[in-house]
């Protein structure tokens, strides 16, 4: 069995979410802080992964996340967004325009996993590639993984859908099909 074999095993839904400690863009400056899961303690976190900067799909999906950071704040939620790329590379691509392949600004710290180690951890690493296919995972306030769902790399996925399923699992009850917002639980 393969390291990745094995901790794609470890990784699942209802058990503690693997542990992390990434250099951020928090402080675009200096770029010396980091993001570890113990600074999630309390929150729920949405933690996604994309290819690398400055392709065509992960641009969008990062800034419909920042777009809509404030819903995430409202339902006590925080944002961390990862690739494999290098914090410089993240600090170059929020400082290019958006008309320029850039992501402009961002509501959310970029996390750099340089040693794609927690893409392993988290079973989203294409060891071919060296990129981290689009995975996306609900951790809630103990650390406990809650959801998660890898898509192929050319996928974009649908922030309104994160939004929902983090919603569904803060109702406290069973969620039918297509449950919003508002609906009953069963």
């Amino acid at each position: 069995m393969t390291a990745n074999t094995a901790n794609r095993v470890t990784l699942q839904v209802g058990k503690p979410a693997p542990d992390f400690d990434m250099a951020t863009t928090k402080n675009l400056e200096t770029l010396e802080e980091r993001a570890r899961l113990a600074d999630y303690k309390g929150k729920w976190l949405i933690l996604f992964f994309w290819p690398f900067d400055f392709t065509f799909v992960c641009p969008t999906e990062v800034t419909a996340f920042s777009d809509h950071l404030d819903e995430f704040a409202e339902l006590d939620c925080e944002v961390l967004g990862v690739s494999v790329d290098s914090v410089h590379t993240h600090r170059a691509w929020i400082t290019t325009p958006r008309e320029q392949n850039g992501i402009g600004e961002v509501k959310f710290p970029l996390a750099s996993d340089i040693t794609k180690q927690v893409a392993r951890d988290y079973g989203v690493l294409d060891e071919e590639s060296g990129a981290a296919h689009r995975g996306l995972f609900i951790i809630d306030p103990d650390g406990i993984l809650r959801y998660q769902v890898v898509t192929d790399m050319n996928v974009g996925r649908s922030v309104d859908e994160t939004l929902r399923i983090l919603q569904a699992l803060q109702a406290g009850g069973l969620c039918p099909a297509n449950w919003k917002p508002g609906m009953k639980t069963l």
